[in-house]
């Protein structure tokens, strides 16, 4: 006796139908992200927010002060875009750094639109 192979586009209802064979993926939602800011105060010194700026952001020091005049002018300024934990992580940062220096400079997240 001679086995012949089943292919994939052979339906054993003797119909030729490949569609049957094709799963459907859900689309993956890629996950939010996060603006964090940066607060403006009349107590916080601007070097301190450009030394900020260049330290958990990773800008230049132009970059950086560019941002905190921004800050400074405007009263906030977005200084990154981040994933949840990762924009948490550095408004912890910031704020215990500030804190830890005694300054009252503030750092907030909220979920880009």
């Amino acid at each position: 006796m001679l086995l012949q192979p089943l292919m994939m586009t052979d339906n054993p209802d003797g119909g030729d139908d490949a569609s049957t064979l094709l799963k459907t993926r859900p689309k993956t939602k890629r996950p939010p992200l996060y603006k964090v800011l940066l607060l403006n105060d009349d107590y916080t010194p601007m070097e301190f927010v450009v030394h900020v700026l260049e330290r958990f952001f990773g800008m230049t020091h132009a970059e950086a002060f560019e941002v905190m005049l921004t800050v400074h002018k405007k009263g906030v300024a977005v200084v990154g875009v981040f994933s949840h934990e990762i924009a948490e992580t550095k408004v912890g940062q910031v704020m215990d750094f500030a804190r830890r220096h005694q300054h009252p400079l503030q750092c907030t997240m909220e979920k880009e639109d």
